[in-house]
């Protein structure tokens, strides 16, 4: 096991990662901008290295500096967290080629899974189903229109090196496509480096739902079962519930083996998520897999009482997981809703600056996932998400009712400061999302991509 862990990460799922090393006996070493300089994730680990100023480029994604602390800290393992290096291949190989475990997937293993085209093709070869559309990047406007004639519309254009929600185009007839599809081309290129892209027909009422899974180095996969995410804005999830509602469980149950099967097939290593797009007959098809902890992993830790982050830990040293499938008992309900310092009322304009006054939620079976107190900083140079609230009920009438008070104690205030615990508050409570009959047309989603998923 590990002695020491570099934590390349900040806010929230920094301060959850070092809470559980500290339970393990590991000591953490937290990298940081300058922009978070005395918050609670630097305060509460062992030792700290400055790695850059606040542009995440020159600190969170500057791979040599990371490398760099964990070296001169002697940290024999770095945590990425979400976003960031996360996914990175390139820095997962560094990693290894310095003597320093990645506490995720093998650096192969990210370069399939972050090259969508690839991603779709090893799940093809594994047998999940994929929506109708391009396995190659498609090469110019003829051949879009020829793919999106024959598949038929509406249709949706990809970054092959995309990922959360950025950089999408949904195109719904023909006139549309060929702007859409330059658009999309030059918008990867920007974003991720590279202008391929692809095509897919689009669901335009369909469910977000995902599948956790974990695989040790033995060749041990299981899963934790569903998380919906249907619940999103602009391609990014507010509302995340496990079990999905109103998923028959036979098709619950072939998704999950799908998942697993998928991760057996690249080789898979650690906790990932496995994401699917449901229609209204309750098909599934593959969408895409995200090799990391994701932000929504409390619902699932919540009704298996199982620590994901440990596990991750425990998988990158070696070890075999202590479990197996059938050991695996979900019970419950969960519900996570995500709490970003924004305005629902200017058009979810972040809204930065200094917390003042801070009450969030307690009580039975709620938890908080946050990184703020009383004088913390909410900085606009990295995302607006302040904090997770997460329920666990027996059911879910019992989740939501318990959801619904615990949002309505979020009291985050600060000048000109404003949150959109009100607006998930009048989520939970539209007709449709009560009754589980919503899609992820629930919440407009134009606009630009941006955040993380």
């Amino acid at each position: 096991m590990f002695s020491k862990v570099l934590i390349a990460n900040r806010g929230e799922i920094a301060l959850r990662v070092a809470r559980t090393c500290r339970e393990m006996g590991l000591s953490t070493v937290a990298a940081y901008s300058t922009e978070d300089t005395g918050t609670p994730a630097v305060a509460f680990a062992d030792e700290t290295v400055r790695i850059g100023p606040a542009a995440a480029n020159r600190s969170y994604r500057n791979a040599a500096a990371l490398l760099e602390a964990a070296l001169r800290t002697g940290a024999s393992a770095i945590h990425p967290g979400y976003g960031f290096l996360s996914e990175d291949a390139d820095f997962a190989e560094a990693c290894e080629e310095n003597g320093i475990t990645f506490i995720g997937p093998p650096a192969p293993v990210l370069a399939t899974l972050s090259d969508k085209i690839a991603a779709r093709t090893a799940m093809a070869e594994a047998g999940l189903p994929l929506l109708p559309g391009s396995i190659e990047p498609v090469a110019d406007a003829h051949a879009a229109h020829a793919l999106a004639d024959s598949i038929g519309y509406p249709v949706i254009i990809k970054a092959t090196a995309g990922g959360g929600g950025k950089g999408m185009r949904i195109v719904t007839d023909r006139a549309g496509l060929v702007p859409a599809y330059r658009a999309a081309r030059s918008s990867a290129l920007a974003l991720f480096g590279s202008g391929q892209v692809y095509i897919e027909r689009y669901l335009a009422e369909a469910r977000h739902v995902e599948v956790q899974v974990l695989c040790d180095a033995h060749r041990t996969a299981l899963h934790l079962g569903e998380r919906d995410c249907t619940v999103q804005r602009r391609h990014q999830k507010l509302i995340e519930e496990t079990p999905a509602p109103r998923l028959p469980r036979a098709t619950a149950e072939a998704m999950c083996t799908a998942a697993v099967r998928g991760a057996l097939a690249v080789g898979y290593r650690g906790a990932g998520t496995f994401e699917f797009l449901v229609d209204r007959d309750d098909r599934f098809y593959f969408m895409e897999v995200n090799p990391r902890i994701q932000v929504e992993h409390p619902v699932t830790e919540m009704v298996t009482g199982i620590d994901l982050v440990r596990e991750q830990i425990n998988i990158a040293a070696g070890r075999a997981l202590p479990f197996a499938q059938a050991d695996v008992a979900p019970h419950g309900v969960a519900i996570e809703c995500r709490v970003n310092a924004e305005d629902p009322a200017r058009d979810f304009a972040p809204t930065p600056g200094v917390v003042e006054t801070v009450q969030l939620p307690a009580g039975p079976f709620t938890r908080v996932d946050t990184y703020v107190g009383p004088g913390s900083r909410v900085s606009a140079a990295y995302d607006s998400l302040v904090a997770k609230v997460v329920v666990w009920g027996p059911d879910r009438p019992q989740a939501l009712a318990r959801m619904r008070r615990a949002l309505g104690e979020v009291r985050l205030a600060g000048p000109g400061m404003r949150t959109t615990a009100g607006f998930l508050a009048d989520v939970l409570a539209a007709p449709a999302f009560v009754a589980a009959e919503h899609t992820t047309a629930l919440i407009g989603t134009d606009g630009p991509d941006d955040g993380i998923d």
